[in-house]
């Protein structure tokens, strides 16, 4: 079963390869490019730890589980 802090760090670390693949010149331009289109809606580190943060309020005190956490161990 993968923890909410797992499905956060692996987010994060999606957005960290699409950055240095869109910028990886040995890649096609066609794969860059589409690595650039995707990265313009993908959440940003801080956006992913305040979606944990705010899962864990709602969340507190119901049967519920946040699905993504509001911290990360070391990446």
């Amino acid at each position: 079963m993968t923890m909410p802090s797992e499905r956060t760090r692996s987010v994060i670390q999606t957005r960290e390869f699409l950055i240095e693949l869109s910028r990886n010149t040995n890649f096609p331009e066609t794969t860059r490019r589409q690595a650039k289109q995707l990265l313009r809606h993908y959440p940003s580190q801080i956006e992913m730890l305040d979606a944990g943060q705010l899962e864990e309020h709602l969340t507190d005190g119901t049967i519920f589980q946040p699905i993504f956490s509001s911290a990360i161990e070391r990446l």
